[in-house]
């Protein structure tokens, strides 16, 4: 009987590790399936948008070509790599590609964090990892240029506390994931931050001896990580670009993604942490003191921008995995960093079930952005106007780009800056009215497309001087005509100019 308990438990060795894949392909399929999703954000427009200009200019944007209010001035867009892939996709498959690519790319998320905690944690304890990451990251993977960094993020950060858990210093051949990483999105300063704590961390938990060898590769390290960050064709620019938006302070709050976390009503976030507390206490769970510090900076980060919940989701796990492993009992492997078994003919199946399968539902689903809060009509009615200066919602802004109308303002809030931004909140709420006025005579506005809901479009029907034109459940028009006469509620002019 012990020699066939010892015979099952070799055979079932070469599965070891398939945990991952079967992770990556169901996040796939589920992303796959739910597609239209991804395209629910109107940035996506204005990313494909830049993405062309550059593929059809081969260079990269200096200054804003976009707007009116902004057009000339210096703008880059570190994120240019990742529009570019996002604009080729788009070519050869319409918006199959980018959705496809978005999926991949969270697929490929999800298995490299399988794989690493699936090396040092029970397969149940990942799956609970994986569960609660997935539920925290849903609201903001989206088809935009972070999701592609996304693995990239994991990688980096999950060499590095491998790193440390070995306290030894990361190989070399990790620069290149930080080159990458500098082309796809401005994120990549977060991984050069995390650096540090990650170092001092390795270098405290080492034998005294080793310490000073360990601190110098570290910085060794450090500077490589540095220098590759700088491989853009901004160069050195590409750091500096991400001060622009840390320093947008007041105008932050005021975007969704960057709001502070609302636990005004039960959501993912408040459960998990719960959870997480709840377990902590219970089994008494104990952390190294730099744990301690990386966990609380992720979650004070987690706290205090929305947007950031997705890094707490899916760095948390890869921190607290070999802590964890040593107290709860980890997967049965004598060395985590070993290569897992090869299942070439497996994956290589796999694949090509994937990839039949996407074309198969690719050519029967029809995918397509989120348009019911896009003002598709109102921009056709708009463009008969043939109007230059505009005067237009926040949210329309990455559609007007996408459809060749120079916005008044648009997602890209690091270049119109933080007064610009507040003014304009200020004045489409009404919540300093006479900057809407302001606005409207500074920049010479001929006409504004507005949410039919928002207070500044309900203020504008009753203005002298403003004829709304066009109306409709999502945007309306309205046009300065200086004979207009609203002393009742205006009609929609049927002829628009």
């Amino acid at each position: 009987m012990t020699i066939s308990v010892a015979h099952a438990v070799e055979d079932a060795r070469p599965m070891r590790g398939l945990l991952p894949l079967w992770v990556g392909v169901g996040i796939y399929v589920l992303f796959l399936l739910a597609g239209n999703r991804l395209l629910i954000d109107p940035d996506t427009m204005w990313q494909i948008t830049v993405g062309q200009w550059i593929s059809e200019h081969r260079a990269v944007p200096e200054a804003d070509v976009y707007s009116f209010t902004m057009r000339g001035q210096p703008w880059i867009s570190t994120q240019w790599l990742a529009q570019v892939a996002f604009a080729q996709a788009h070519a050869i498959a319409g918006w199959s590609g980018p959705v496809v690519l978005a999926a991949s790319a969270i697929a490929t998320t999800f298995t490299l964090l399988a794989r690493f905690l699936s090396r040092r944690l029970s397969e149940s304890t990942t799956l609970v990892f994986v569960a609660a990451a997935l539920a925290l990251t849903v609201p903001h993977l989206l088809a935009r240029p972070h999701v592609l960094a996304l693995p990239l993020m994991v990688a980096w950060v999950g060499g590095m506390i491998a790193a440390a858990d070995r306290r030894s210093a990361p190989s070399f051949w990790m620069l290149p994931l930080m080159a990458l990483w500098a082309n796809l999105h401005g994120g990549f300063v977060f991984g050069l931050v995390l650096i540090a704590p990650v170092a001092l961390d390795a270098v405290l938990s080492a034998e005294p001896h080793l310490r000073k060898s360990l601190v110098l590769r570290w910085a060794a390290f450090a500077a490589g990580a540095l220098i590759a960050s700088c491989c853009t064709p901004y160069g050195w620019n590409s750091l500096l670009a991400s001060q622009k938006i840390l320093a947008l302070g007041s105008a932050l709050p005021l975007i969704m993604e960057w709001r502070p976390a609302d636990f005004g009503s039960l959501g993912a976030l408040e459960i998990c942490l719960l959870l997480g507390i709840g377990m902590a206490l219970w089994r008494g769970i104990k952390l190294p003191p730099l744990r301690i510090v990386l966990m609380l900076g992720l979650l004070h980060m987690a706290l205090s921008q929305g947007r950031a919940a997705e890094i707490l989701a899916l760095l948390a796990p890869i921190v607290l995995a070999a802590p964890l492993a040593k107290q709860l009992g980890g997967a049965e492997v004598s060395n985590p960093d070993a290569a897992p078994p090869a299942h070439g003919v497996l994956f290589a199946s796999v694949a090509l079930l994937l990839m039949a399968g996407t074309l198969a539902f690719a050519s029967v689903h029809r995918f397509e952005p989120h348009t019911r809060g896009s003002p598709v009509e109102a921009v056709v009615a708009l463009k008969k106007l043939n109007l230059a200066r505009v005067f237009n919602d926040y949210d329309f802004g990455g559609y007007l780009i996408a459809n060749g109308v120079a916005p008044f303002i648009d997602g890209r809030t690091e270049l119109y800056g933080e007064k610009f931004f507040v003014d304009h909140n200020a004045a489409s709420g009404l919540m300093e009215p006479e900057n809407l006025f302001r606005l409207l005579n500074e920049y010479k506005i001929e006409a504004t497309l507005m949410r039919t809901q928002s207070a500044a479009t309900k203020l504008l029907d009753h203005i002298d001087g403003w004829q709304k034109v066009y109306a409709d459940d999502i945007a309306t028009i309205h046009v300065r005509e200086h004979g207009a006469v609203h002393t009742v509620e205006p009609m929609v002019d049927p002829k628009p100019r």
